[in-house]
Formats: C-alpha cells, structure tokens, sequence
C-alpha cells in the first residue's frame, strides 16, 4: 500500500463550471475516498420569500440556475397554482413545454461540450455549443432573453409565440437534429471517446437506487423515471418514453443524454403541431394558502418544490431540492477506485450544478 496524500480539486478547477470542492484522498494514483465541501455560492435565495411578493419571487427563482432557469420558474409557478387551484390555458401548457424542452436540449449540448472538453477533444466541444446557439437565438426571439428570460408568470406565461414562428422553429429544430448527429456520433461511437467511458464510474441498478440518483445519472443504471411521465403542462398530451441504458458507466450516461436531444426535438415538435389556439394567461386573484409540493424533471433530473402559504402575499415557507444535491452521493460512490486522470470525467458525468444545489 503507498503512502496516503490529499489532492484538492477545485473548486476552481479547469474542466469545472461550477465551484465544487473534492479533497481526493490518493494512494499513487488511485482515489481511495473523497470528501465533497460546497457552500462557495451560497446565496440565502429560499429566504427572500418572506420579503417578497409571491408574484416577483418568480423572478429570484429563475436566478437559481443559469442553466435550467425557465424550468426553476415553470417549477415555481407550477407549485403555486396548485396550492391556489389555478388550471392554466392549454396554449400556455404547450408553451411552458416548448421553452422547457429548448432548455433541455441547451443543457445536453452544454454538458456534451463540456465532456469533450474534458477529454481534451477541443473541436467537438465548440461544435456542440455552435450548434447550442441557435437555441439560445430561439430563446432570444421568443422571450427578449438568451439565459435568464422571465416570460413564466403565476397563471401562465406573459409571451405567447404566433403560429408563422412555431412553423419556423419546427424548421429549424429539424436543422439542429440533423447537425448535431454529427457530433453526437463522435460520442456514442468514436473509439477514443469510448476508451475514457466505457466501464468508468459503474453504478448498478440497486446501488442507484439506493443511492437516490437522479435524472440521466439514474436512468444510465436502468431505472425507469422521468417526472414528465407524470403528465404536467402539455406532456400527458405527448407521446414518448424514458430513455434508459442499462450499463451504468459514464457511457451509459453519455448516451442517455445524447438520445434524450433528439427525444426534446421531437416532443418540440409534437407540441407545435398540436398547440390550441386561446389565450396564454389568467387572472389570478387572492393569495396563497396552505401547502403543496410539485416535482419536475430539469435536464439533470428530478426537481422537488416545496411551499407553503398563509394567506398573504408572503409565502411562510419555501424548499427546493435539486437533482445535483441527489447525485452527490453517487458521485462519491464511483471515484474510489478510480484513476486520479479519470475524476474530470467522473465529476462531470454527473453534470454537477452547484448553483442550483446551493441556492
């Protein structure tokens, strides 16, 4: 047995977006255990519910995460409609969908290049965010905004998109799938890419389970779940499947990304062939009162929002629990036993969002 050291990683590393903290404890070069410390970015976001009218708090939870911004507030907007027994239109359903799935496949593309980044393979990360732009000028078209866009509201949405630009985005989305199976080609096939996944960072079916992953790091080991199943804003009016690889490695998780943009592309699709004409928002009246939970899958898994009214314009109670939060264990899980060379990988693999896990 070599001599026991101590490496930090991060939270100021290069292949991390997000300042989280590993003390990787080493011997030679294989990770025998690892110690997470987050708590960089903590900014007391839950809190303010207590100082902030119930309708403007939307716009602090959208800050919550850069990334999947639209989905934290159709979360919260979500929560607060069912506490106050708010049915939104159908058109504003299908829109929340629309914005939704558009976030989802940013952020697959996002993780994509930011994997290929930490492979080294620098070409095929700045192509998965070339072609990652051309959502974002969706966004930018749609809503006034390319990060953080502000259009979702208690009783539905404060934009609606006429029907000549969803038949243009239809077009477009078209595009995208057809480009980006260039690159995700390279990830599901390329030899050198498989040589840093396959086998790397095994999670079993039970041990994922047991662990309480979340979102593609749960359905990589097999396991059936998507909170879209359950059928919120227009998705119990589309078709589609969980997708689920059964191999648990960082290839597994790989693909289940790669096969849930295209998934996004078409429920996109299927949502502006099927949107109802009507109005996009509602009149709500009185405040909130009482509690209710709501659970939405973001592009990194399974959220869970909690709150609780009294009857004022101040909330009494406000919890979010995000999929990263969920996916720490696992990550702790695979990195004894792994190479010191393989942790950028394994730390990614679960695409960590401190930000959103923080608050």
């Amino acid at each position: 047995m070599g001599e026991r050291t101590i490496i930090p990683f991060g939270p100021q590393h290069p292949v991390l977006p997000e300042p989280l903290h590993l003390d990787l404890i080493m011997e030679d070069e294989k990770v025998v255990g690892a110690v997470p410390s987050i708590g960089f970015v903590h900014r007391g976001l839950e809190k303010l519910v207590e100082k902030r009218d119930f309708n403007e708090m939307i716009y602090v939870i959208e800050r919550i995460c850069g990334i999947c911004s639209f989905i934290h507030g159709q979360s919260y907007a979500q929560t607060l409609e069912g506490m106050m027994g708010v049915d939104i239109p159908p058109r504003a359903k299908y829109l929340r969908t629309i914005w939704a799935e558009l976030s989802r496949v940013h952020s697959h593309l996002l993780w994509l290049g930011l994997m290929a980044d930490a492979y080294g393979f620098e070409s095929l990360f700045m192509h998965c965010w070339r072609i990652r732009e051309k959502v974002l000028d969706i966004f930018e078209e749609t809503t006034g905004g390319r990060v953080i866009f502000s259009v979702c509201k208690i009783g539905g949405v404060w934009k609606d998109i006429d029907n000549d630009t969803l038949n243009r985005i239809k077009v477009i989305v078209k595009d995208i799938a057809e480009e980006a199976k260039t690159v995700t080609d390279v990830f599901v096939r390329d030899y050198s890419v498989q040589k840093r996944t396959r086998g790397i960072g095994v999670v079993t079916y039970q041990e994922a389970i047991d662990l309480g992953a979340a979102g593609p790091t749960l359905r990589g080991s097999g396991v059936v779940q998507d909170m879209r199943t359950l059928g919120y804003a227009a998705y119990g009016d589309l078709n589609f499947e969980p997708i689920v690889e059964k191999d648990g490695d960082c290839y597994a998780r790989t693909v289940v990304r790669v096969r849930e943009v295209y998934q996004s592309l078409d429920l996109i699709r299927q949502c502006i062939e099927k949107i109802p004409d009507g109005e996009v928002d509602m009149k709500i009246k009185g405040n909130p009162s009482g509690e209710y939970i709501s659970r939405m899958e973001q592009p990194r898994g399974q959220t869970f929002y909690y709150a609780k009214g009294n009857g004022t314009k101040y909330l009494e109670r406000f919890r979010v629990r995000t999929p990263t939060f969920a996916n720490i264990p696992t990550l702790l899980k695979i990195l004894p036993g792994a190479d010191l060379a393989d942790v950028p990988v394994l730390a990614l693999t679960i695409d960590p969002c401190i930000s959103c896990t923080e608050r």
